[in-house]
């Protein structure tokens, strides 16, 4: 059985494949509705538990990710649960991480890379992708040679 997000709730962000991912700052309190199945959070130390499925990828605020293959990697398997299931990317604020990894993700889903934080600030968040380095991240992502 299929589920997934309500594509018109706050924070999800539909990706050409038609799949839906929320993205969230954990600052802020879980939004109404359906919890996520699976969840990527990345924050500069590990989370507290959370009642699904997670994933925790060290990278500090404003910065990037420390392992550059193992956030490839969370993506992939964020892309392919997203097929079927309820998933999100959150960081603190849901801004420069989270939306880094939309856009990163975006490119996974066929968004070339040149417009990809383009892409994610007309659907996520305008403010999306904060720094120079996380946007230089983006425009040369390439999802086969992290």
């Amino acid at each position: 059985m299929h589920v997934s997000w309500d594509p018109a709730a706050p924070g999800v962000l539909l990706l050409p494949s038609g799949r839906l991912v929320r993205g969230r700052g954990l600052r802020h309190p879980l939004p109404a509705g359906p919890r996520p199945q699976f969840a990527l959070h990345l924050l500069g130390r590990r989370p507290g538990p959370v009642d699904w499925d997670s994933q925790w990828l060290r990278w500090p605020d404003f910065w990037l990710p420390s392992d550059r293959t193992g956030f490839a990697s969370a993506l992939s398997t964020l892309l392919a649960r997203a097929g079927n299931e309820r998933v999100e990317v959150a960081c603190g604020g849901g801004v420069g991480r989270t939306g880094t990894a939309l856009a990163c993700l975006a490119v996974l889903d066929g968004v070339p890379a040149r417009e990809a934080v383009t892409f994610v600030r007309e659907r996520y968040d305008r403010r999306a992708v904060e720094t120079p380095w996380q946007r230089r991240l983006v425009a040369n992502w390439d999802p086969a040679a992290p």
